[in-house]
């Protein structure tokens, strides 16, 4: 069996999650602990109790659902004697998950990705103001028409010097989110009905991320990567922007400075690691939205959870 860790991204967070590993596990405090202290807020108590709309604050959000991915991480090791390197091939993270994915292969320290994605979620917010950006989810269309979509929104005589939009995520066969101004976007969703999607619709989503009106974002995060350590993961990551194996520190960092900007290839991701003999996928933390996105892609991939500590004690002892 070869296996792919594999860490979610927004959108996975709901009010109570990681409650349950929090309440049964020493190891999963530990790391709700240290994130509460190198952020100074109590982190916590927003992802037990919300409200929602708090938890889903960008600048909240991302290192909320890092640390519950690291929290089940923590007691993989803890309660398993889990060893990365040798119960895995591969990491990979869809967005923010990427960051995830880094902390838990030893590239970042736990507090040094909490105030990475802190950083990137208040930066990321910053970039442009609400209500000049927005992202659609287009289904039904394949890569080719969805660039011909976007291309046709930004061609109307409507269009405007500086508007965006783009293919911000290819999450999967059929289902790909485009990003960039309001009026380009909402101009794309009706073209993209004309161009035969089944759906498209508009996210409640608070920014527009992933195109080029992130690029204010994405200096910041230059500079925030630059101020930390970062080193060889112990196994490869499957990068978002590139959907290739990367192991080198620099280039670690110049594709995630990339991917702020950037589309997130996670559709090409998971391909590629089946394409390295990655027959098993283990999504670690909240949610199952990657476990969803990995039947649509690929129905021969064996895929599991661990996010609950009954998920956790099956995983492994499965092992």
């Amino acid at each position: 069996m070869a296996r792919a860790l594999i860490f979610p991204g927004q959108g996975s967070q709901t009010v109570g999650m990681g409650k349950d590993i929090y309440d049964a596990f020493a190891a999963a405090r530990e790391v709700h602990e240290e994130v509460d202290e190198t952020l100074k807020q109590n982190l916590s108590k927003i992802m037990f109790e919300g409200p929602e709309d708090e938890l889903t604050l960008t600048a909240n959000a991302q290192p909320a659902i890092m640390t519950a991915s690291m929290a089940v991480m923590a007691v993989l090791k803890a309660e398993g004697g889990f060893d990365l390197t040798a119960r895995a091939d591969f990491v990979a993270g869809h967005s923010l998950g990427e960051y995830s994915a880094l902390a838990a292969a030893g590239t970042f320290t736990l507090a040094d990705t909490a105030r990475l994605l802190k950083t990137r979620g208040t930066e990321m917010q910053k970039a442009v103001p609400v209500g000049q950006g927005a992202m659609a989810a287009l289904m039904g269309l394949e890569m080719d028409a969805v660039e011909k979509v976007c291309e046709g929104a930004m061609a109307v005589p409507q269009a405007t010097e500086g508007e965006v939009c783009q293919a911000g995520n290819d999450n999967a066969p059929g289902q790909i989110v485009i990003s960039g101004s309001t009026a380009a976007v909402e101009r794309a969703t009706e073209l993209a009905k004309e161009a035969g999607a089944k759906r498209a619709v508009l996210l409640p989503v608070s920014a527009p991320f992933h195109c080029a009106l992130m690029q204010p974002a994405a200096d910041a995060m230059d500079e925030a990567l630059g101020a930390v350590a970062i080193n060889a993961p112990a196994v490869p990551v499957m990068a978002n922007v590139t959907a290739a194996p990367v192991e080198d520190p620099a280039e670690i960092k110049r594709l995630l400075v990339e991917q702020v900007t950037g589309m997130v290839r996670w559709r090409e991701c998971v391909e590629q690691l089946k394409a390295q003999g990655v027959d098993t996928l283990v999504e670690v933390g909240s949610g199952k939205i990657l476990a969803g996105l990995a039947r649509r892609i690929d129905r021969e991939l064996s895929v599991v959870n661990v996010g609950t500590p009954e998920e956790v004690e099956a995983f492994l002892a499965s092992l």
